[in-house]
């Protein structure tokens, strides 16, 4: 991703306001957001204001326990290049989110947004996104990082 002093709109979107997760710039700011089976208040994970130039963003979730519905609970991290720019506790749901035809968008997000915090489609404008990826397995997000960082200075 580049240009963040320019650059807002929606990186990912999964899902909707029944269920969903987000990750988007929104007035300077990489935010991600967890919209948990629609119930308020949204979990919100927001960055101080980024610089300008090309960064690797993302986020990651470490499950600690099941809660009481068999919700996952554990902790997420909001990263921008090798550094934590946000953290806290966050539950999740283990369904799909796509069972009204809401799927994984990129760089916008479909009519039926995750987040509040931004009108829909909330098309990405201002930067580039070099890529998207998602992982799900047990590999610390700093390993994920480095093959992005990697993968961008080849460019």
């Amino acid at each position: 991703m580049t240009s963040p002093r320019e650059a807002s709109g929606v990186i990912f979107a999964h899902g909707s306001r029944f269920g969903g997760h987000s990750l988007f710039i929104k007035e300077g700011r990489l935010y991600y957001i967890y919209n948990f089976l629609g119930i308020k208040p949204e979990q919100k994970f927001v960055s101080a204001p980024l610089t300008p130039g090309k960064h690797t963003v993302g986020m990651a979730f470490a499950r600690e326990k099941a809660g009481q519905y068999g919700e996952s609970l554990g902790t997420t991290k909001l990263y921008v290049d090798d550094k934590v720019v946000a953290e806290g506790p966050m539950r999740t749901q283990t369904g799909h989110f796509t069972l009204c035809g809401d799927g994984l968008c990129i760089g916008f997000d479909s009519a039926d947004r995750v987040s509040g915090e931004y009108e829909s489609p909330g098309r990405f404008t201002g930067g580039t996104i070099l890529g998207v990826g998602v992982d799900v397995s047990e590999e610390a997000y700093l390993d994920v990082e480095r093959l992005a960082a990697a993968a961008l200075a080849r460019d």
